[in-house]
């Protein structure tokens, strides 16, 4: 007869601490995304205000304004408001670059990488009069949406947010 193992609180301890530490490392790994993925996603006729804001480490401004983005996550958090960052760093990046990025700042919002090879392919369907040029933030709600194509502060996002709600 096989003698049942018991686990000493030790043991516990240390299994408990691989489970959150897989888990946190799980949250930093950005999920990648095709464009008409993100379409489908952000399309639906629900109540959710989706945000979808596209930037990228090596672009100054987009990152200045990511603790705003941050901060609105966290004021709505139980409201029907998601942000996305959909970033635009390069494939080669995302490893030693946006990962680390994500897990030094401690980003809360959803943070997806956007799997297009050609600018031209994606950014009309986003939004027809948009140059290409980041930070840019795409607002939407059951069809209805606003595309802006600057860096946005607080004050902007919370004014953005309050006409869809």
């Amino acid at each position: 007869m096989i003698k049942p193992y018991r686990f000493s609180p030790i043991d516990l301890i240390l299994v408990l601490f691989t489970c959150i530490a897989t888990n946190i490392h799980a949250q930093h790994k950005p999920a990648v995304y095709k464009i008409n993925d993100l379409l489908l996603r952000i399309q639906n006729n629900s109540d959710t205000v989706y945000i979808v804001n596209f930037w990228a480490t090596w672009c100054k401004p987009c990152v200045a304004e990511l603790p705003e983005f941050e901060k609105i996550d966290k004021e709505y958090k139980n409201k029907a408001v998601k942000i996305i960052l959909v970033s635009l760093d390069f494939k080669e990046d995302v490893k030693n670059k946006l990962i680390p990025f994500i897990k030094k700042n401690k980003y809360a919002a959803e943070v997806v990488v956007l799997d297009e090879i050609d600018g031209n392919s994606f950014i009309n369907k986003i939004d027809k009069g948009w140059s290409g040029a980041i930070p840019a933030t795409l607002f939407r709600k059951q069809g209805k949406q606003n595309f802006i194509e600057k860096k946005l502060n607080y004050e902007d996002l919370t004014k953005q947010v309050l006409t869809y709600l």
